[in-house]
């Protein structure tokens, strides 16, 4: 069974075009410039499952004619990746299902704290999701396919990878440690975030995000959760062969490959879960 996967949102916290700004990459009239919040579709045997629930998650189900969710990852707990948490309430009234919702403890609590009117223990007021927390542990499985979790260092904070079958979306990560590097061997995909080209203290480049390409030497990149300061159109020519920059409404479909065991060497987390 193939992978589909589409790139609903591929811009960084603030969006592009930013608020106010008149730079040439905001005032762009190349689609590829346009990014929603990062965000992304995973589909296999007939099953939806979305990376993260940003604050354009309405926009991005409209554009891409989304009418079904069937789980969520999260990777973590920033606005930009949750802030369209309430917009999954739709996906409930079309199934008439509950929607699992993944992430690591730390994260489903902030969810808790953040949304008390859907996780709260009181009466549910007006229409709000129903959604069922998965704390991530370690691997599992999801709708036949094993779901490896990575945890990569965000700045001082922590985000989830996931790896499915060929498969690799790593995003807002400031590195990617040898441990989870090892769980990465033999991609037909790396989907990975490279914000800019100057540093930043939470976030990859994107020579650094290049120099992990290089390492796993994938047969497809892709470059996500891109600013303002990178031009689809100006800077394609800077990426070597096989690497490109992921653009809002992007699909590609992957052969699923074979499922690996649960057991199977590289498929534990890159460290212990707190």
């Amino acid at each position: 069974m193939d992978l589909h996967l589409t790139i609903l949102g591929s811009g960084t916290s603030t969006g592009v075009p930013v608020i106010g700004c008149r730079c040439a990459v905001c005032r762009s009239g190349d689609a590829r410039n346009q990014r929603s919040r990062c965000s992304a579709l995973l589909g296999w045997d007939g099953h939806q499952v979305l990376i993260d629930s940003g604050p354009d998650l309405r926009q991005q189900a409209l554009r891409s004619a989304l009418t079904a969710v069937d789980a969520v990852l999260y990777t973590h707990a920033h606005a930009d990746h949750i802030h369209g948490i309430d917009d999954l309430r739709m996906f409930n009234a079309l199934s008439g299902r509950p929607i699992p919702i993944y992430g690591s403890a730390a994260v489903l609590q902030r969810l808790r704290r953040s949304f008390p009117y859907i996780f709260g223990d009181e009466a549910r007021a007006g229409f709000s999701p129903q959604l069922l927390p998965q704390p991530v542990e370690g691997p599992f499985h999801l709708f036949g396919r094993l779901v490896v979790p990575l945890v990569l260092p965000h700045g001082q904070g922590e985000v989830l990878g996931y790896r499915i079958g060929p498969l690799a979306y790593l995003t807002d990560c400031s590195a990617v440690p040898e441990a989870a590097l090892a769980c990465l061997q033999g991609l037909e995909l790396l989907v990975i975030g490279g914000l800019r080209f100057r540093p930043h203290a939470s976030h990859l480049t994107v020579s650094q995000a290049l120099a992990v390409i290089e390492r796993l030497r994938p047969r497809q990149a892709l470059l996500t959760h891109l600013s303002h300061d990178v031009d689809a159109t100006r800077h394609a020519g800077l990426l070597p062969a096989g690497v490109a920059f992921a653009y809002d409404g992007l699909q590609l479909r992957l052969p699923a490959g074979d499922e690996p065991s649960s057991d199977a060497p590289g498929t534990a987390p890159a460290r212990p879960y707190r």
